[in-house]
């Protein structure tokens, strides 16, 4: 008699090399494309916090079951272009709700699967502030975050929320399944950072298969290239860059959670050298994570040489983290040469633009009051003045001009605003027109939000027109970190004013300044606390705090309150503060 041994089955990873021949995204449609990468051995794997493979999921496998669940979420009367809302964890579900959306004619609308430490109210009224407005018909997550969801979905007469696994409980519509055509919405893709004025991205089928054939081409991928992401699927980059080009182009990709990431970074890292992938994008608070953690002992255990593209973007690049990084891996085999500064933005699906390949990070290096006083890229000797990275040229069929307040358009070296058009720009944001007007011109040229210069055709960029704070490569809206504030009986409407300075590690860092005629130490101190713990909660970033005297906070001519003004000052303060405490120092 044969004696039926308990033998666990290790999945084993999706290949590198496929027999399907390589195409750059040119495809019509998402799901035009997931029909092609299905002919291949290529897929996305997923892995645990241990490093070990958990899932593993072939494109032929996601076809077969996207188009099953397609015909399941049919069975609901739904309009066509009805939204369907996925909280986005880095799991199979994922993929396989968002295809089904492609192939049933339905937009998918990636939830942020991110929860603070005591922030459960706060995560609830953010998805019922995301699922009211993009009006979702259907809302699904895991069952470990579906109270969240269930919770925040009272009150809106969603057709049906549940777990992933009470999808496939469905019965199956019979029908004949029309995808989404080029000209319809592949998907809404809302701006991160923002939990009060939620801004929600159009992007046609046209606009993004515009994006990634662009994305194809500038990065020139291969048939041996692999990727590594951990990024989440509800960020542009994570979903556009690290989910859709991917599959675009039948590559095979590894996937980490963000969480996990987050604890332990050399996992990153880990996965790069077993999978010898090639390609691999991070915010540069990724590449900075890793430097903080990383132990030298860590480093003989990579090997990097493989990894030809390592892509950052998303927020300010310094050199002097690049160079950090590059002198810490260079052991593992890493090249400086393969980072590849980008520039992009959800409003143009995602990338705007690529550096050359093989060239690293190229820095120009500007005088700082020519800079400031007079918006000229002045060039200065190396490691003098202020630096800024070059993100290179914008994509094919796309066209990028600098403009001044006035809407003239600047020559190079001038600073100024930049202004995109081109097939993968948005279409506008749902449902706010007015909001839409203010960055989509009639004849489709779209205003970043971003100041920079143009030079030899690379697009610089210097900082933000706006005032948007970019904290950990979140788009943190200053508005939110205020109303925080001005709800706290103390203080008023106004007495804030949130802004972002450079930190100790070349990261921005988020500063509230709070003018109040508190001068009690210890209502001081509370409210300082109280201040940052709800910040901490809501927002999940830490905050510096700064209590003012009344009418301290600078305004604009017309009253308005002015954030440039207040980081001005404050960065005065720190100054005089800083140069006091050098003479008490002489003294003593």
């Amino acid at each position: 008699m044969n004696q039926i041994l308990n033998v666990e089955i290790t999945p084993s990873a999706t290949p590198t090399l496929s027999a399907l021949p390589l195409c750059l995204a040119d495809f019509d449609t998402l799901a035009s494309a997931l029909d092609y990468a299905a002919q291949g051995e290529s897929g996305a794997n997923f892995y645990a916090g241990s490093g070990k493979l958990a899932t593993v999921l072939p494109y032929r496998v996601l076809r077969e079951q996207a188009q099953t669940l397609a015909k399941r979420l049919l069975s609901f009367p739904l309009e066509r272009g009805a939204r369907v809302a996925i909280v986005a964890e880095t799991n199979p579900d994922f993929l396989r709700f968002f295809f089904a959306c492609q192939y049933a004619g339905l937009v998918p609308v990636a939830l942020p699967a991110v929860i603070h430490v005591g922030g459960h109210k706060a995560y609830v009224n953010q998805l019922h502030g995301l699922l009211n407005g993009c009006h979702a018909s259907l809302a699904v997550s895991s069952s470990q975050l579906l109270p969240f969801l269930t919770e925040a979905a009272e009150g809106l007469g969603l057709q049906f929320v549940n777990a992933a696994s009470a999808f496939d409980e469905l019965p199956e519509k019979k029908c004949q399944l029309q995808p989404s055509g080029p000209n319809e919405m592949a998907y809404l893709q809302y701006t991160s950072g923002s939990t009060g004025f939620p801004r929600g991205v159009i992007i046609t089928q046209q606009a993004v298969m515009a994006n990634l054939v662009g994305s194809g081409y500038g990065l020139d991928v291969r048939v041996d290239d692999r990727c590594v992401s951990w990024l989440p699927f509800y960020h542009d980059m994570g979903l556009v860059g690290c989910l859709l080009a991917p599959m675009a182009t039948q590559r095979s990709i590894d996937y980490l959670d963000t969480r996990d990431f987050a604890m332990r970074p050399r996992r990153w890292l880990e996965l790069m050298t077993n999978s010898r992938a090639t390609i691999s994008f991070s915010p540069p608070f990724g590449y900075a994570l890793c430097v903080r953690r990383l132990r030298p002992e860590d480093i003989a255990l990579y090997d990097l040489s493989a990894w030809r593209v390592a892509g950052i973007g998303a927020e300010p690049i310094h050199v002097e983290l690049t160079n950090r990084f590059s002198e810490l891996l260079a052991p593992a085999g890493f090249n400086p040469l393969a980072f590849v500064p980008s520039y992009g933005m959800a409003e143009s699906s995602l990338a705007i633009s690529f550096a050359p390949l093989g060239t690293g990070v190229v820095v120009d290096w500007l005088d700082s009051e020519d800079l400031a006083d007079n918006f000229l890229a002045t060039k200065v000797s190396p490691n003098t003045g202020s630096s800024f990275v070059r993100c290179g040229p914008v994509l094919p069929k796309h066209e990028v001009m600098i403009r001044d307040e006035h809407g003239k358009v600047l020559a190079d070296m001038h600073i100024g605003r930049i202004i995109v058009r081109g097939p993968s720009v948005m279409s506008g944001y749902f449902e706010l027109p007015e909001q839409t007007q203010l960055v989509l011109s009639a004849d489709g040229w779209l205003d970043t939000g971003d100041l920079g210069y143009l030079i030899d055709g690379d697009i610089v960029v210097t900082g933000r027109h706006k005032d948007m704070l970019i904290i950990n490569g979140r788009n943190i809206w200053p508005q939110d970190i205020e109303a925080i504030a001005t709800r706290q009986p103390e203080l008023r409407s106004g007495d804030a004013s949130a802004v972002s300075i450079p930190g100790p590690e070349q990261e921005d860092v988020a500063v509230l300044i709070v003018q109040c005629n508190i001068t009690d130490a210890d209502v001081q101190h509370h409210l300082t606390q109280r201040l940052h713990r709800e910040i901490h909660e809501e927002l999940g970033i830490n905050c510096v705090i700064e209590l003012v005297p009344r009418h301290t906070l600078p305004r604009t001519s017309s009253g308005k309150l002015s954030r440039s003004g207040s980081r001005k000052d404050y960065l005065l303060r720190q100054k005089s503060q800083s140069t006091a405490d050098s003479e008490v120092t002489k003294k003593a």
